[in-house]
């Protein structure tokens, strides 16, 4: 009991001070506006930040999309169309009878294709220089054909780089990669146009070839004729009497 008796005052004490700190939460005066205030503020502070993230984020967007059109495209086939075009070229540059410079074109011109024939060059010669040009003749039309059938081996080729450009057009990351895929098209287009006209100069050249053996044979017959008939008075047919009457 005496026990008790001394914890009493102690417990009074304790209640008095507890009623005393809650009288003094009860009574704290909160300012409203002041309230509303420092909300506003943090709500603003917080549409800030996010402004802020999200022109971060449009900015990577804008960088990766940059990196993406400045990305080379992982593809070149200039290398196969300048195959394909040699092999025209070097038909071309194997091409037996005349030359296709243009000072050796003209010597050997002036020398089998005559525009007239000099007294001094035997009827052996000029044979022999009618098979040279027979021999041009056939050796063009045979490069002629050899070169339609490179280019329609290359069209084999060609198709095969255009289905290839196509694909890699197709699935370009960025401008840079879908120019490039544009720009070796475009090659090819005029690899394509480059190896018609080397067909069209063999043509040509074959023909030409071929006019030329004519129009000298033409004249070759004439100076033929010429030495034949000579120089002198012709013939002209006199009575025989075999029996003096």
């Amino acid at each position: 009991m005496k026990i008790r008796v001394r914890s009493l005052p102690l417990i009074v004490v304790l209640v008095g001070s507890l009623m005393t700190a809650q009288s003094a939460v009860a009574f704290t005066v909160i300012d409203p506006t002041n309230l509303v205030q420092n909300t506003l503020t943090a709500i603003r502070t917080l549409e800030m930040i996010e402004n802020q993230i999200n022109q971060l984020q449009n900015e990577a967007q804008m960088l990766v999309n940059q990196g993406r059109n400045l990305e080379s495209l992982p593809f070149n086939t200039v290398s196969r169309l300048r195959t394909t075009l040699a092999n025209t070229q070097q038909l071309i540059d194997r091409a037996q009878g005349l030359a296709y410079d243009i000072q050796s074109l003209d010597q050997q011109f002036a020398r089998l294709y005559p525009e007239q024939y000099d007294a001094a060059i035997s009827s052996d010669q000029m044979v022999q220089g009618a098979h040279r040009r027979w021999q041009n003749t056939l050796h063009g039309l045979q490069t002629a054909m050899q070169i339609q059938a490179q280019v329609s081996r290359n069209l084999d080729e060609d198709e095969s780089v255009l289905i290839d450009l196509v694909g890699q057009s197709q699935s370009a990351t960025g401008a840079l990669q879908a120019q490039q895929a544009t720009n070796q098209l475009l090659a090819l287009q005029a690899k394509q146009s480059i190896q018609a006209q080397q067909l069209q100069l063999t043509q040509g050249r074959a023909m030409a070839l071929e006019l030329a053996r004519q129009a000298t044979a033409v004249e070759r017959g004439r100076e033929v004729t010429r030495r034949f008939l000579g120089t002198g008075t012709a013939y002209t047919s006199q009575p025989v009497n075999f029996y003096n009457h």
